[in-house]
C-alpha cells in the first residue's frame, strides 16, 4: 500500500523551498542553461556557504520527521549512505541513534571537512553521486534535497543507481520536485540549477528496479517538494 500524503510548509527556508515554485517564463528561461549543472562548481558554490549551512541546520529539525518514517520501514541497524550528506548534523546522529553506521557523500570539499570533523566515527567521501563507484550495499539510503541538483540526463541513472545498492530489505528515501525539467533560482547571492523527471517517472524508475513504493507526500505544500520511501521487499 502506498501512503500518500500533503504536508506542511516548513517555514524557515531551505535549499528545497524556493525551488519549484515556477512561472512559466522561467521555466522556458531555464531550459536553455544547461551548462551550468557541473557538479564540480555546485560544489565550490556550497563550498563558499558551508560553515553558514552547517550553523543552521546542525541542530534543526527540518526532515526530520521524514527520516524518522523512512526508519521505520527498516531492520534495526546496518549500513546507511547519505546522499549530499552535507555537514552532518542531525541525520548523522539519527542515524547513530538507531544503530546505523554511516557513509556520507558530497561533491562540496568544505562541507566534507565539517562533516569528518563532526562526526569522526562515520565514513566521508568527497565525490559526484554521478560518478561514484562502491561495491558496497545499504540496508539503508537516503538524499534529502541532493538529487534535484543533478543534471536532468543524469536523474533517472542516479536514481536506478540509488536503487541497485541497495541490500535485500532495504530503504531508500529521497526528495525531489514535483516538476519536470530544469531551472535556475537565486540564493545566496548566487546561481543554482535543479532539474526533476516528477513523480510519475520517479515511479516508473523505482518500479523498474524491483522496489515498492511505501510512501509519497509533497511535505511542503504548496512548494512543490516530493518525500519518496520506497523499500526492497
Amino acid at each position: 500500500m502506498i501512503d500518500w500524503q500533503i504536508g506542511y510548509l516548513w517555514p524557515g527556508g531551505s535549499k528545497a523551498c524556493y525551488f519549484w515554485n515556477l512561472t512559466k517564463n522561467s521555466c522556458m528561461m531555464a531550459f536553455k542553461e544547461k551548462s551550468g549543472m557541473d557538479p564540480k562548481k555546485l560544489g565550490e558554490k556550497y563550498d563558499k556557504i558551508a560553515v553558514w549551512w552547517h550553523h543552521q541546520h546542525v541542530d534543526s529539525q527540518y526532515g526530520v520527521q521524514q527520516v524518522s518514517r523512512a526508519l521505520k520501514f527498516c531492520r534495526s541497524g546496518g549500513e546507511a549512505l547519505d546522499v549530499g550528506c552535507g555537514a552532518g548534523g542531525r541525520f548523522i546522529r539519527l542515524l547513530h541513534e538507531n544503530g546505523f553506521a554511516v557513509t556520507g557523500l558530497d561533491v562540496s570539499a568544505e562541507m566534507i571537512r565539517l562533516a569528518r570533523q563532526n562526526h569522526p566515527d562515520a565514513v566521508f567521501h568527497h565525490a559526484d553521486i554521478c560518478e561514484w563507484q562502491t561495491s558496497q550495499t545499504f540496508d539503508f539510503i537516503f538524499a534529502w534535497d541532493s538529487i534535484f541538483h543533478l543534471p536532468l540526463n543524469q536523474q533517472k541513472p542516479v536514481i536506478t543507481r540509488l536503487c541497485q545498492l541497495l541490500a535485500p530489505g532495504g530503504v531508500l528515501a529521497y526528495t525531489f520536485g514535483d516538476a519536470v525539467g530544469e531551472h535556475t533560482d537565486r540564493w545566496h547571492d548566487d546561481t543554482f540549477h535543479y532539474s526533476s523527471i516528477g513523480i510519475s517517472a520517479n515511479l516508473a524508475v523505482i518500479a523498474e528496479q524491483g522496489l515498492t513504493c511505501r510512501h509519497l507526500e509533497l511535505d511542503q505544500w504548496p512548494q512543490k517538494h516530493v518525500f519518496l520511501i520506497a523499500c526492497r521487499d
